[in-house]
């Protein structure tokens, strides 16, 4: 099911092709330590499915064709988790070797073969209900359309945007000044037209600098703002939660909770 080059989702994309989907989900999540002791975040269990589950099923039920999951810390586990679970005609998995001391950019160009068509790209710490899919899906045409929401405040760790009076992004990252914040990435990118090739490229060249293993890839999604590819697409009034620390616990199980037939209260368990 591993590969350093996916090729269940990495092939050329016929005319019409339905939209798929890159999960970033590599890293051992140490700020929920010791919860992530001998699992990776993604395998964190919530309501009887992990968050990788909660994240593929909810993806698959919005209309998402295939999906490709860059896998690092505990790959062997998850590859066996999605192997029984779905098979791989629709998920595969791409391993990235240097997690222990890369960022997110790296598993981008690691799962550089996905990176085509209409293609929505997903942190794996980001849970969502099966509605900001399908909206951000039908959002209107742009080359990069960026996931955004709002709120009273933002902290040190909310990966801020600043935008334009049309809709289109100015700036995306963590360093923005307080007084050109509007709001912020909740980490889902939709790339259709040559979006993804245009980022593509971006991140091949990114990675010959040096110091590449420690940038996001929002840094390309913000280069890229400049050229005016980049729109924002605001999802305010929809449920969604990242998992980062042990206080977002409490609200992913209940963004989970609401799509169960009969919700329960819960969080992260052991399974």
């Amino acid at each position: 099911m591993d590969s350093l080059s996916p090729s269940g989702h990495g092939a050329a994309d016929a005319p019409g092709a339905p939209p798929h989907a890159l999960l970033l989900s590599a890293g051992q999540g140490r700020r929920l330590l010791p919860l992530t002791q001998d699992r990776p975040k993604c395998m964190l269990s919530f309501h009887g499915r992990s968050v990788l589950e909660w994240q593929i099923d909810t993806l698959l039920e919005a209309g998402i064709d295939g999906v490709t999951v860059v896998t690092g810390y505990g790959a062997e586990r998850v590859e066996e988790l999605l192997e029984h679970r779905y098979g791989s005609a629709r998920v595969d998995t791409v391993f990235n070797p240097f997690y222990r001391v890369s960022d997110n950019l790296a598993s981008c160009w690691i799962a550089r073969a996905a990176l085509h068509g209409e293609l929505l790209l997903i942190n794996g710490d980001t849970l969502f209900e099966g509605g900001i899919v399908r909206e951000v899906l039908a959002a209107p045409p742009a080359p990069v359309t960026l996931t955004v929401d709002f709120k009273d405040a933002y902290d040190d760790d909310d990966m801020k945007v600043s935008l334009h009076g049309d809709g289109r992004l100015r700036r995306v990252g963590k360093r923005l000044d307080a007084s050109e914040v509007d709001g912020e990435s909740i980490g889902m990118t939709r790339f259709q037209g040559d979006g993804a090739a245009l980022f593509r490229e971006a991140v091949e060249r990114a990675m010959r600098d040096p110091d590449a293993l420690r940038l996001w890839y929002l840094s390309i999604i913000d280069a890229m703002a400049g050229e005016g590819h980049v729109r924002a697409f605001p999802i305010a009034g929809r449920r969604w939660a990242e998992l980062d620390f042990p206080e977002d616990l409490a609200p992913v199980s209940d963004v989970l909770a609401a799509q169960l037939p009969a919700a329960s209260a819960g969080t992260a368990q052991g399974g």
